[in-house]
């Protein structure tokens, strides 16, 4: 077979259904290969940032391996934002890319695309790049990287093959799969977290975007369940335990309100997290507790946290375990009643914080999209202060958010989740964030998927517009911006679109969007809505004094 049909076979060999990317002069035989064969369906976005961006959410939403092909050279740098975002989020994605011809490669010649370091460049962003040298060995390596992709905690890697190889003919083994193996935690360790949990009362569980990747949703609230121990999530968590379940509460640990569960609580079991920094208030949040630390990835454990009981080991078959072990194991019931009325009334001071307007827009998202609807959310202001906390998160897999915080991947990553799960996705993203990618709105288009886009208007970059006002002495620079009409914008690339100006017109366009067949865009003016406290209420601009 040709080496373009060796990538083929290795990814249907892998169970891959859907690519992202642009064709391109160095990667256009594996293309021909996956229209002339079938069974794959080649989605085409706009920008290469956008097809990695697509290819982990469309790994998030379903836990599957998302692809992204990609050209060598100016195509690769262009997707190095889309894997940056990956490898923060431990996303299950892969990278395949050309390469110039073996006869040039390394040789400084100029060749078109030339990129003579694009390996170790992909290196710092994957866990694992590997070139071929051989077209007998693409099959081979693609699975290998891919074994490396699934193993343990999950990061992104990356294949870039010379076009020669992509064209020349050769015998190519495809390496048969059963599946991937799973880190088997520790007898020794299970047994002396299980002791430790026999002997507690006030247990809190603290689930990470870990117990996502295993899948561990179905043990993690069988223990919850038979303990009767409260969970709090992690923001790559939520969704591991419904967050309407009476123990579940949610990604509120770094709020004030819930201090008071790690001040009593005497043990906490964290699974599949690493602590991150908002989450724990940047490291600053302490417990007496005794800490429980269970995670496939051996590095993160003590990382941040010291551990009394590390355990190594998949979170599905460590929760399963303890689960079994602990089963006439009971907490001190008013434990997790003081923690359910503590969640009410953080949930009840941040909806007073964003003011009426928000909160009636949040509640309509809830109330409209379905359970399993997909909530997928930028950094951005809504985002932070209601969308990333209290916007309830009721099913598996649903909740998406760029780990690494950066503005600009919600549309593609929702494009890429709703094409994988096969559901509607909401998107809360910012106009400046949206500008980034806002090209992906024809690739929406293109295939009619079901993402409702709701831009939250403020005309410029609202987050960095609050800090400059309280740390510059009121001077503003680089975040107010010139605004197109997103709705004519969205229109002409044909996708429906309406303009919002308050709680009732959201809903009801929120409702129109949500019954369509494709996407649509709801552009909100939040000059009109009540002004939300916090990062979205910047002090009034300083007025000059005539001494200054």
């Amino acid at each position: 077979m040709s080496g373009g049909e060796a990538v083929y076979e290795a990814l249907r060999a892998l169970g891959v259904e859907h690519v992202f990317g642009i064709v391109s002069v160095h990667n256009i035989p594996i293309y021909d290969a996956i229209h002339r064969l079938g069974g794959i369906t080649p989605v085409a976005v706009r920008h290469e940032q956008g097809a990695l961006h697509a290819a982990d959410g469309y790994a998030r939403a379903t836990g599957r391996l998302g692809v992204a092909i990609a050209s060598t050279g100016p195509g690769t740098t262009n997707a190095m934002t889309g894997l940056y975002e990956a490898q923060f989020a431990s996303s299950r994605v892969l990278l395949i890319t050309g390469q110039v011809e073996s006869l040039y490669y390394g040789k400084g010649k100029g060749f078109l695309h030339e990129a003579e370091a694009q390996l170790p460049m992909l290196r710092t962003v994957t866990r694992r790049a590997e070139s071929v040298r051989r077209t007998e060995e693409i099959a081979e390596t693609i699975v290998a990287v891919a074994r490396d992709i699934h193993t343990g905690r999950p990061a992104p890697g990356a294949v870039e093959i010379p076009i020669d190889l992509q064209y020349t003919r050769a015998e190519v083994d495809i390496p048969h799969i059963e599946g991937w193996p799973r880190i088997r935690p520790g007898r020794d360790a299970l047994a002396r977290a299980a002791d430790l949990l026999r002997g507690a009362r006030r247990v809190l569980i603290w689930a990470g975007g870990g117990v996502l990747a295993s899948g561990a949703e179905a043990e993690l609230q069988e223990l919850a369940e038979s303990l009767g121990a409260p969970v709090v999530t992690s923001a790559n968590g939520r969704g591991a335990i419904p967050e309407d379940h009476p123990l579940a509460l949610g990604p509120l640990s770094a709020h004030p309100a819930l201090q008071e569960l790690f001040d009593t609580a005497d043990v906490i079991l964290a699974v599949g997290t690493r602590f991150q920094a908002g989450a724990t208030r940047n490291w600053s949040l302490r417990w007496p507790a005794r800490l429980i630390h269970i995670d496939a990835d051996p590095g993160v454990i003590g990382r941040n946290y010291t551990a009394d009981v590390p355990v190594v080991g998949d979170a599905r078959l460590a929760l399963a375990a303890l689960a079994r072990d602990l089963a006439d194991v009971r907490m001190e019931p008013a434990f997790a009643a003081r923690a359910a009325d503590l969640r009410a009334a953080a949930l009840a001071q941040i909806r007073r914080e964003i003011g009426p307007d928000y909160a009636a827009i949040m509640d309509a998202i809830r109330e409209l999209a379905p359970r399993d609807a997909l909530i997928v959310r930028d950094a951005t202001v809504p985002a932070y202060l209601w969308g990333n906390r209290i916007l309830p998160v009721l099913a598996p897999r649903t909740s998406i958010y760029p780990t690494s915080a950066a503005i600009g991947p919600a549309l593609p990553l929702a494009i890429g989740a709703a094409i994988g799960a096969g559901r509607p996705a909401v998107v809360i993203q910012g106009d400046g964030g949206f500008m980034l990618n806002i090209a992906e709105l024809a690739t929406a288009a293109q295939y009619r998927v079901p993402v409702v886009v709701c831009v939250f208007n403020d005309r410029g970059y609202g987050v960095l517009r609050t800090i400059e006002a309280r740390t510059f002495e009121g001077r503003q620079f680089g975040v107010d911006l010139a605004t197109p009409d997103f709705v004519q914008v969205a229109r002409g690339m044909g996708v429906p679109a309406e303009a919002v100006d308050s709680p009732a017109t959201f809903r009801a366009a929120l409702e129109r969007g949500l019954a369509s067949a494709g996407p649509c865009l709801l552009d909100i003016d939040m000059s009109k809505l009540t002004p939300m406290g916090g990062l979205g209420s910047p002090p009034p601009k300083r007025t000059p004094d005539i001494a200054d």
